[in-house]
């Protein structure tokens, strides 16, 4: 029976083997997929092909910004616990990969799955399975990013729930990491959803016109007043919708540093510099955002807190 490159690929999705090892064991069961995944099984392999439908929900995002050629790379990796997350081979993991992407900058995961790992004549297919047996639970490389233009400054909260890498461009010769680390602080604690209000798609700014004349409609003190009454006080209340959604316009949260918008945070900061500085770019990650976690394991998780909270 013949294989095809989908089919290596859907073995490594079912085994989270490498993918030499499961076009090997293809080959040997003549693409029997069952047989496949025995054949594995019977290498050794069987741990990490036994946790593969378990949920990675935990893990670390983690931002780093090469000290020497200045590229920056975020990348996140989930883990089944967060026992799992917390110990140091796990996190030389996460960290290593993060080396990978700034120095090959893979296209996707499945690109970084066949880069070469650090250290190592193995690509990181070939070191995953490794990683999960001897790390004792299933890994997901779920997705990274990279900056290789301007400056990049990175930021990790709280151990890796958030992962921050923010990209500024500066004209002026001076250190503007504590800029860029209070813009990522900022970030990964008002998670706004745009950038800039410019960014904020026509179809959004219209459907909240609509809801803030509706307002005006439910209202007896407003609901008399001329349609393009209601629409110019609607318009004129998008800015405070802006400061809650977008980053630049948003309220500058360090109160002890400068009162007022983030982009007048950045514009009085870099002043202070003797230096200009644009907020370019951003990627915000945050660990396990969009992941469900099973049922059952919710379940325990609840039943856990209220154990803890009667004791």
């Amino acid at each position: 029976m013949a294989f095809t490159a989908q089919d290596v690929k859907k073995l490594r999705e079912m085994t989270n083997v490498g993918m030499m090892d499961c076009k090997k064991a293809l080959q040997a069961t003549d693409g029997d997929m069952d047989k496949a995944v025995d054949w594995l099984r019977e290498k050794g392999l069987a741990k990490a092909a036994k946790k593969a439908d378990r949920i990675a929900a935990e893990g670390m995002a983690y931002a780093t910004v090469c000290p020497e050629c200045g590229v920056g790379a975020v990348v996140e990796v989930n883990c089944e616990t967060d026992f799992c997350a917390n110990s140091a081979p796990f996190r030389a993991f996460v960290k290593d990969l993060a080396t990978v992407v700034m120095k090959d900058a893979p296209a996707d995961v499945d690109a970084l799955m066949n880069c070469t790992y650090p250290g190592s004549t193995l690509t990181v297919a070939g070191i995953l399975p490794e990683k999960v047996m001897a790390i004792g639970e299933n890994l997901q490389i779920r997705r990274f990013a990279r900056f290789d233009k301007n400056v990049s400054v990175a930021y990790v909260h709280a151990g890796g729930s958030h992962g921050v890498l923010v990209n500024l461009a500066v004209e002026g010769d001076a250190d503007v990491t504590e800029i860029g680390k209070n813009v990522a602080m900022q970030i990964a604690a008002m998670g706004p959803k745009y950038w800039d209000k410019s960014l904020v798609p026509q179809d959004v700014v219209a459907h909240e016109m609509e809801v803030q004349v509706a307002l005006m409609d439910n209202d007896p003190k407003m609901a008399s007043k001329p349609a393009q009454v209601k629409e110019k006080i609607a318009a004129g209340k998008l800015n405070a919708f802006y400061k809650e959604i977008c980053l630049l316009q948003q309220d500058f949260v360090r109160g002890d540093l400068f009162t007022g918008s983030v982009e007048g945070y950045i514009a009085d900061a870099a002043k202070k510099l003797g230096v200009k500085v644009k907020f370019v770019d951003a990627i915000h990650y945050v660990r396990g955002e969009g992941i469900e976690k099973k049922v059952d394991d919710f379940a325990a998780e609840v039943a856990a807190q209220i154990a803890g909270a009667q004791k």
